[in-house]
């Protein structure tokens, strides 16, 4: 059997000028990630990542765990959603008759209101009610991104079998779908696992013979001792 383990990249920076760049704490976060599995002996076969830089910061850590020591080949399959244009556009249209304050506008940067305008955006998101226009031309529509995803693991779990233990450094959009393609979750329950997924956080899918398997979700193990649980972070 085989194996894609997917890591979500570590700690991005909210609320600064890119957010597109790991924060201390993140780079933190995926170093330790990184000894621990040098101390367990840990080796990868294949490293991969998506384009987004957060994501190939991430995989730059972990380098040291391939032969050697190689970058990352990057995979456009592997990137998040692009949360602007789904918020921006259920601003637009739905934000006002859902209870939130008309005129809010992207950024939005205390992170509670941020958090329930992209839960509530995305919902709309799956359920296809949000209806781009000329200028939403970044809009990737859910099943676009759904298949993009599935897509791209299958094509790594053809490329490497026997045995093969492939790195993937990712985001938790693609992970929860990597969730969905291994135990078949409904889509309405796809971005409910998303926001579970934990920054630096390991997911494991165990295929061959045809079979894709979980064997572990979420795994915090590299954090859940005394001295890093202060690292643990979602945002």
């Amino acid at each position: 059997m085989s194996e894609l383990i997917l890591v979500r990249h570590g700690q991005a920076s909210f609320g600064a000028e890119s957010y597109d760049k790991l924060s201390p704490q993140g780079i933190r976060q995926v170093e330790i990630l990184a000894e621990y599995w040098r101390t367990l002996g840990d080796q990868f076969d294949h490293l991969y990542s998506g384009e987004l830089m957060r994501q190939i910061e991430t995989a730059n850590c972990l380098r040291s765990l391939v032969p050697g020591h190689s970058e990352a080949r990057v995979h456009s399959g592997f990137n998040e959603y692009n949360g602007e244009p789904i918020i921006r556009m259920y601003l637009r249209d739905h934000a006002a008759s859902e209870g939130f304050a008309a005129g809010l506008r992207l950024p939005i940067t205390d992170r509670k209101t941020f958090q329930l305008v992209l839960e509530a955006a995305t919902a709309h998101w799956i359920n296809g009610t949000l209806r781009p226009t000329a200028e939403d031309t970044d809009f990737e529509h859910w099943h676009d991104f759904q298949s993009r995803v599935h897509g791209a693991l299958d094509e790594l779990m053809q490329r490497h079998t026997g045995g093969s233990r492939v790195l993937i450094s990712t985001s938790g959009g693609v992970i929860a779908l990597a969730l969905q393609h291994a135990v078949q979750l409904p889509d309405n329950q796809v971005l409910a696992a998303n926001w579970m997924v934990n920054n630096s956080s390991v997911t494991r899918l165990v295929y061959g013979r045809g079979k894709v398997s979980l064997a572990c979700f979420n795994s915090l193990s590299h954090l859940e001792v005394p001295a890093w649980r202060d690292l643990i972070t979602f945002r």
